[in-house]
C-alpha cells in the first residue's frame, strides 16, 4: 500500500513558477515509476510528467515540456514537479501517482495509487 500527499499548489500570476511536491509512505516507494496527471474543470484527467524508479528516465507530455521538471529523492520518499512559465492553460488540480510497472506510462490506468490532489491557479 502507498500513500501519496500532494502539496505545494496555489495562485500564481501568469509567467511565474510553482514547485508542487509528492509525500509519500511506504517503504517499497523507490520500486514505483511515478507520474504526476491533472485535471481541468469539464475536461479529462490527462497525463503531465513521469520519472522511473531512479530517476534515470523522465518523460513530458508535450504541452509542458520544456517548462515543467520532475524529479524523485527515494531517500526522501518525495516526487516533485518544478514548474516555470506558468500559463492559464495549466490550471488544473494536480494529482500525483505511483505506478508499479517498469514503463514510463501515460496512460492513467497503469498507475495504481494517487493522492488527492492540490489545486494550481494561473491568472491572466
Amino acid at each position: 500500500q502507498v500513500q501519496l500527499v500532494e502539496s505545494g499548489g496555489g495562485l500564481v500570476q501568469a509567467g511565474g513558477s510553482l514547485r508542487l511536491s509528492c509525500a509519500t509512505s511506504g517503504r517499497t516507494f523507490s520500486r514505483y515509476v511515478m507520474g504526476w496527471f491533472r485535471q481541468a474543470p469539464g475536461k479529462e484527467r490527462e497525463f503531465v510528467a513521469a520519472i522511473s524508479w531512479n530517476g534515470d528516465n523522465t518523460y513530458y507530455a508535450d504541452s509542458v515540456k520544456g517548462r515543467f521538471t520532475i524529479s524523485r529523492d527515494n531517500a526522501k520518499n518525495t516526487v516533485d514537479l518544478q514548474m516555470n512559465s506558468l500559463n492559464p492553460e495549466d490550471t488544473a488540480v494536480y494529482y500525483c501517482a505511483a505506478s508499479p510497472g517498469i514503463r514510463l506510462s501515460v496512460v492513467s490506468s497503469s498507475y495504481y495509487y494517487w493522492g488527492q490532489g492540490t489545486q494550481v491557479t494561473v491568472s491572466s
